[in-house]
Parts: structure tokens; C-alpha cells; sequence
């Protein structure tokens, strides 16, 4: 059976609405840590297929700042995001004030949830008087990522001063807001950020999942079947109707928010599902 396409991100949001907590997780590659739109992806396929000739560029010229950086992306790509900490920090080092390098060095770090070093390095990776709202992108996410909404919302909207409209921004935004909780807002700004023509099928799934959510079904699963095969639309569209009957439906959802889990109680262990969730690589 094929995963559904908003598996974990369906998982990670129903478990923090019933928990009145906030979850995000980091994902591997060279975007942003909440992952979205701006540039073209780059695929576990294509860092797959330069890996080798990467990593032997970088072994007999590991000072070549261009290919390390590369080899850093491939490596996040493929699920290998300790190496490519290793491989950017020994670079970091020789060259400190490399801003572009300083950037994925920080990316890099927020993958392997060594979040307050991942702030340091990336506010070195721009000036003050230039800010960088791609560099402001990533930081807010990993302020999501430690569950602090608020600051992290804060500075999605200090880079849209600088990018007003950026697509990527949004759509972080919207998941920021789906994980805190505030499903109107996000599906608003979801919504904004689906209308550009950069984005792609997962901001669109992403804006199916906070629509399902709100127990508009049929409406997720006509926004789904966009990019899917009816079936697996249908199919992401039933997983996310047994998660929320599996909470004993939406109202009782929202009286979880009012007083804690039985797990929280009980001290019993994280349902098997959360583990879609756990952050790659």
C-alpha cells in the first residue's frame, strides 16, 4: 500500500492537537527545514546519483568550498545529515566568514536537532544590514522545530518584509500555524502560498491536510487529487479520517486541549504512529 503523501506531517499535527503541543520535525535536502517551494527540489535521486563523484572531489580537494557545500546537500538528501555535519563543520573552520557555507552548515546542524548551535552559526550567515530572508526562513523553522511557535511566526513574518509573498516563507508559515493549533490561519496562508506558480504538490497536500482537519473531507480530498491518483487521494484522505476517529472524533480533540492526555496521565508509551513522524536522517 503507498504511503500517504501527508503521512507524517497528518501524524505529527493530529498528535499535537490532541496533546496541545507543537511538533515539527527536519527534513533532509537543500531546502529549508520545514521544506517547501523557491528553488528547485533537489531529490534523494539526484544526490544519489553525484554522491560518489562529490565525496571524491571532496577527499582529494576538501578545501573546494563550491563542492563541499554540494556534498553537504547530497549527503542531507540521502539521509546521511551527521556526515554532512562533519564534512561542512571541517570547512566552517578553515572559513569561517563564508557566509553561503555558514548556511548550510546551519541547515545542516538543525537536521541533526543540535538546534541552539544550528541558531549561532546561521545568525553568521548574513549581516544585520543584509538580512537574508532565506537565512531568517530556516531559523524561524527550527524555532518550530524546539516548539516555539510564536518567536518562529515572528520571524516567518520579518522575512516576508524583506520577500513579501515568497512562497517558501508562506508555506512554512501555514505549517507553523497547522502545528500550533491555529487551522484557520493556516489554511489561509496555505492557500496563498498554493496560488503561486512555483509550488508544488506538497504545499498543495499540506493545504488538503489542514483542510481535512477541520473535517472538510470531501474538500481535501478534491485539493488532493491535484497532484494524486484518485485512489491514493482517497486513501490520504481516509488515514487522515481513522486518525481523527482514533482520538474519538474532533470534539473530543478539542476537550483534550483542556486537560491532559490519559498518556500524559499514565505515563504510557507514544502511540506507534508518532514514529512515522521521527526526523530523518
Amino acid at each position: 500500500m503507498t504511503r500517504p503523501a501527508f503521512l507524517p506531517l497528518a501524524v505529527a499535527a493530529v498528535l499535537a492537537l490532541a496533546a496541545g503541543g507543537c511538533t515539527m520535525n527536519a527534513r533532509s535536502g537543500g531546502g529549508d527545514v520545514t521544506g517547501s517551494v523557491s528553488q528547485p527540489r533537489y531529490t534523494e535521486q539526484q544526490a544519489r546519483a553525484e554522491l560518489d563523484g562529490l565525496g571524491a572531489r571532496y577527499r582529494s580537494s576538501p578545501g573546494d568550498l563550491g563542492n563541499a557545500m554540494r556534498y553537504g546537500r547530497a549527503l542531507r538528501a540521502t539521509g546521511q545529515s551527521t556526515q554532512a555535519v562533519a564534512v561542512l563543520e571541517r570547512v566552517a573552520i578553515q572559513n569561517p566568514r563564508e557566509m553561503a557555507l555558514l548556511g548550510e552548515y546551519g541547515r545542516a546542524l538543525a537536521d541533526v536537532g543540535r538546534h541552539d548551535q544550528a541558531l549561532e552559526v546561521l545568525g553568521r550567515a548574513h549581516r544585520p544590514d543584509q538580512p537574508d530572508w532565506r537565512i531568517i526562513n530556516v531559523q524561524a523553522s527550527i524555532y518550530d522545530q524546539m516548539g516555539q511557535p510564536q518567536e518562529a511566526q515572528r520571524l516567518y513574518n520579518e522575512a516576508l518584509k524583506i520577500s513579501p509573498g515568497q512562497p517558501s516563507i508562506l508555506a512554512n508559515l501555514g505549517l507553523s500555524y497547522a502545528l500550533s493549533r491555529q487551522l484557520p490561519q493556516a489554511e489561509q496562508v496555505l492557500r496563498q502560498a498554493a496560488t503561486h506558480p512555483q509550488a508544488d504538490q506538497r504545499v498543495r497536500q499540506n493545504l488538503a491536510l489542514v483542510i481535512g482537519l477541520q473535517g472538510r473531507f470531501q474538500e481535501a480530498e478534491e485539493i488532493a487529487r491535484r497532484d494524486l491518483p484518485p485512489a491514493e487521494a482517497e486513501q490520504n484522505v481516509a488515514y487522515l479520517r481513522s486518525m481523527i476517529s482514533q482520538q474519538n472524533s474532533w470534539s473530543q480533540i478539542r476537550q483534550n486541549e483542556r486537560r491532559p492526555s490519559a498518556q500524559q496521565r499514565t505515563g504510557a508509551a507514544t502511540p506507534p504512529a508518532a514514529a512515522a513522524a521521527a526526523p530523518r536522517g
